[in-house]
């Protein structure tokens, strides 16, 4: 696979604008792009990493957010997906699945080599799936990966359910979150993470949704805050995402610890109706 070096990160405004422009006659047919985009030299900005940590409930301070790196690559990604030679039209993608690990600490001092990737496109019982994988280096040594999982729906394929996720916790929450109705648009400051249907009602209500909705890696990022610092070294999570987070919502948290350290949560609506995503965290040798 080749790699295409850029000169500075992709802004998400223009992308998410590009991709609405070319999204007809991509019928997920064809191959993904045979190259990766890369983006090398990336400093941490303290103020906007200070603002995620705040705004997700992280310690304040030098250590990166386990989550963090995933809003460092999410240019690239939508740079690859908005380009015309992706088979999949970026609006209407679903993300899915995302899995994470932090093969070591990393602190907002260390400069970060980025490097994303398609792969696996694959088809799904709904329609189909494909992965962007996301590799952070430092000094040559890989540091971070991230898999995005996203799905495309349209058609129905008789393959086999990919693998399930856990059972979210049952019991009392470990804690109620109430978030009101400019969440998306917060976590877009912070994030770059501009999609129209995190933003407002209006934009939300153009894409299918009755109001907007909260970004899935805001949601994931609170749960693993709530979880403690430890998530933030070498560890591993995995995150399904089930039904899409109205705002403004109240939510319940329900945490289980286990044997071994692996800590599995899960986030539903205040009702318990309705679960929004179950995530499982374990800490890495």
């Amino acid at each position: 696979m080749g790699v295409e070096t850029l000169r500075q990160p992709p802004s998400l405004p223009g992308l998410y604008a590009r991709a609405a422009l070319t999204a007809r006659g991509r019928s997920g047919h064809g191959p993904l792009p045979a190259r990766a985009l890369r983006l090398t030299g990336v400093r941490v900005d303290r103020g906007r990493l200070l603002r995620y940590q705040q705004l997700c409930g992280f310690p304040v301070g030098d250590v990166l957010p386990h989550t963090w790196p995933q809003v460092l690559g999410l240019p690239l990604q939508v740079e690859l997906m908005a380009r015309r030679d992706f088979p999949l039209a970026l609006p209407g993608l679903v993300h899915l699945e995302n899995a994470i690990t932090v093969h070591r600490p990393l602190s907002a001092e260390q400069v970060l080599d980025l490097t994303v990737r398609a792969e696996d496109l694959r088809e799904h019982a709904k329609g189909l799936l494909v992965d962007l994988v996301t590799e952070v280096e430092v000094a040559g040594e890989q540091v971070w990966t991230g898999r995005s999982t996203y799905l495309r729906k349209g058609g129905s394929h008789d393959v086999a359910p990919p693998a399930a996720a856990p059972e979210a916790p049952a019991g009392e929450p470990a804690a109620v979150w109430r978030l009101p109705g400019d969440t998306g648009r917060r976590y877009a400051a912070v994030s770059g993470d501009v999609n129209p249907i995190h933003l407002h009602p209006l934009t939300a209500r153009a894409m299918g949704f009755p109001r907007a909705i909260a970004h899935g890696m805001d949601s994931a990022a609170r749960v693993l805050a709530a979880l403690g610092p430890a998530t933030s070294g070498a560890s591993r999570s995995h995150v399904w995402f089930r039904k899409p987070l109205l705002l403004p919502g109240t939510v319940s948290l329900t945490v289980d610890r286990r044997a071994g350290g692996e800590v599995v949560a899960g986030l539903r609506s205040r009702d318990g109706h309705k679960e929004h995503l179950v995530l499982s965290w374990r800490p890495t040798p």
